[in-house]
């Protein structure tokens, strides 16, 4: 016989949210694992003791996770969902028929507390991590990605032009245009030395090769290798190079594992965090690096020798090339260069000058530096390191992105998109923390191999 269901809303019922969320949910484990009874303490000098009562900070923080974890960075989207989740509830602390708050409430309030207490929140999550015996400290790969800003390339202005605009305002005369301009200027390159964004200010044009020009955010992170947890994570400006940023990321892992007995020994990275700076600063910390040199690099130069107790270059011709100088070009650099009497003459000037009068070298100042990164970097254990970097944090990065909300920033300015990234990278924690199972396969690997053993890729 065929069965009919038949629906009637029942005023009274017998309900329990405990009973209704499964023992393997995420949300079930995170509850039973996560305890945010300390952030009571870290944001009581944000209130008063009059007035209304705020949103709790632990509910405040859970939902904010529930939006990570969710991919959903929209705070009224975090609400919604919510609303219809009886696990997200059951996390939260919600009865099905209590009003939940307004999403605006989540915005002012992600406002309201300083980076203080989301580096707190950080911290106690890593803490539970290493507890755990997931970290050892040991190796750090880091790595960066662009975070689209919350500005369109449409609120980029000219600073320069707006300045021109405010002064002939104040002098009463009429805005220049174009057809006033001088014949044969050329209009300036568009760059964040004269354009910025009136919506956000701090977010920074950028551009990947082959994609379009946008507003971003530059995101560092940093990750340890033993067990693929996030142990540093920050917004920076997207306008400067990746190894301009290596030393305050450097400083951001320590603070976090200083404190807990844990000393980096090793730091992986890709090329773009290679320079003069970036080495002397590994070095002042006692750490050793791999980080590939820039193409700019050349071990030694074809058919030119170097003399170390001259200081000169000789040419394959015999003549020399003496030391000429300092210049300053992505770091102090020597500058080596020929008589124009010698290459005058010279059999192959044409193949070695092509339209020069002079030939012309360039080292850095600290190539020594570069010459033991080479030399590290082409032994067995330097190119093991790149495999263990890109299986690293390369598809963290990707986690990150396509997972959880860190596509882009639902925030205006630097310090509130800094927020996002360290929630993105606490979501990102807490999922390893409740699958954790064992011993990450490189360090449990590399654990058996020899300092002696030597294998070919």
């Amino acid at each position: 016989m065929q069965g009919k269901k038949q629906y009637q809303e029942k005023l009274f019922t017998n309900f329990q949210l405990s009973d209704r969320v499964p023992s393997d949910n995420i949300y079930r484990k995170l509850k039973e694992v996560l305890d945010l009874q300390f952030l009571y303490t870290a944001t009581a000098k944000y209130y008063g003791k009059d007035g209304q009562k705020s949103i709790d900070p632990i509910v405040f923080f859970k939902l904010l996770l529930v939006g990570y974890l969710e991919n959903q960075p929209s705070d009224r989207r975090i609400v919604h969902m919510a609303s219809m989740r009886l696990d997200i509830l059951y996390f939260i602390g919600y009865n099905i028929d209590e009003e939940l708050p307004w999403h605006s409430t989540l915005s002012r309030t992600r406002q309201l507390y300083d980076e203080d207490v989301f580096n707190l929140l950080f911290k106690q999550v890593l803490k539970q991590c290493i507890d755990k015996g997931m970290l050892t400290g040991k190796r750090q790969a880091i790595d960066s990605v662009y975070v689209k800003a919350n500005a369109a390339m449409d609120s980029v202005k000219d600073i320069l032009d707006d300045a021109e605009v405010f002064t002939s305002q104040l002098k009463e005369d009429e805005p220049k245009d174009d057809a006033n301009k001088p014949e044969g200027t050329k209009p300036q390159k568009r760059s964040n030395t004269n354009r910025a964004s009136t919506t956000d200010p701090d977010s920074r044009m950028s551009v990947k090769p082959g994609k379009i020009t946008k507003l971003n955010y530059l995101s560092q992170l940093s990750v340890d290798t033993s067990s693929y947890i996030i142990t540093s994570i920050g917004a920076f400006h997207a306008d400067k190079k990746d190894c301009q940023y290596l030393d305050a990321v450097l400083e951001k892992i320590d603070n976090n594992l200083k404190e807990h007995g844990l000393v980096v020994e090793e730091v992986i990275a890709d090329a773009n965090y290679s320079s003069s700076s970036a080495l002397e600063s590994l070095i002042s910390r006692g750490i050793t690096g791999y980080i590939p040199n820039t193409g700019t690099y050349k071990p030694e130069r074809e058919g030119f020798t170097y003399e170390r107790e001259n200081d000169r270059y000789l040419c394959p011709q015999g003549n020399a090339l003496k030391f000429a100088g300092y210049r300053e070009h992505h770091g102090t650099q020597k500058n080596y260069m020929s008589k124009r009497s010698d290459c005058k003459n010279c059999p192959i000037r044409t193949k070695c000058l092509g339209k020069s009068d002079y030939k012309n070298l360039v080292d850095s100042v600290k190539k020594p530096l570069f010459d033991e990164m080479h030399k590290r970097m082409n032994e067995a254990y330097g190119k093991q390191m790149m495999i263990i970097r890109k299986s690293t944090v390369e598809p963290i990065i990707g986690n990150l992105i396509e997972y959880l909300g860190m596509r882009k920033v639902n925030t205006i300015g630097i310090k509130l998109a800094n927020k996002c990234m360290i929630m993105a990278g606490i979501a990102y924690n807490l999922k390893k923390l409740i699958k954790y199972g064992g011993k990450c396969f490189w360090d449990a690997l590399l654990s058996l191999l020899s300092p002696r053993f030597v294998f070919s890729l």
